[in-house]
């Protein structure tokens, strides 16, 4: 029997999305059936032998919709293989990396709720014509020109392929 994976995700602007995208293909490679979904699209779980979710972070946190499918969905969640990722911009910050403990301390409240096999944390991509508010968009748009962010794709894409190769979702 094949495996299916369902690939979830809670996105902004985009970026979390595509490296979702990236983590299906990726685990396509091997003849498994994925399907690659926003949170907000997933009606059902019990087709799929693994999750793997997704948020963009902000404020230090899994975005609300995320955190709320993680809760609504927990029981289930729990008799499957689940892996989970993050998408933050401070680690396409000058000197990231360093602060790459930090913000994988947002899986706490994921981890509180369903034991995770695997965590991928990745640098984002900052678009400042993607940012819906004109408010966000003004402050980060100072933030790139004083150099604190990077304008543009942060994201690793080597980075994302490994983890998703090295995923154990049987």
């Amino acid at each position: 029997m094949t495996q299916k994976i369902l690939v979830t995700y809670a996105s902004r602007s985009g970026s979390t999305s595509g490296v979702a995208e990236e983590i299906g293909k990726t685990l396509r490679k091997n003849g498994t059936v994925v399907d690659v979904l926003s949170m907000q699209a997933v009606k059902d779980l019990t087709p799929y032998d693994a999750v793997v979710a997704g948020s963009a972070i902000q404020a230090h946190q899994w975005l609300p919709e995320a955190l709320q499918f993680v809760r609504e969905n927990k029981l289930e969640l729990r008799r499957k293989t689940f892996a989970a990722f993050l998408v933050c911009m401070t680690l396409a910050m000058r000197n990231g990396e360093t602060y790459r403990l930090h913000v994988a301390e947002a899986f706490v409240p994921v981890r509180a709720q369903v034991q995770t096999v695997s965590e991928g944390v990745f640098a984002g991509a900052l678009e400042l014509g993607k940012i819906p508010s004109i408010g966000d968009r003004l402050k980060f748009g100072i933030s790139v020109l004083l150099g604190v962010w990077p304008a543009g794709d942060s994201r690793n894409w080597p980075a994302i392929r490994a983890w998703a190769e090295g995923l154990q979702l049987k």
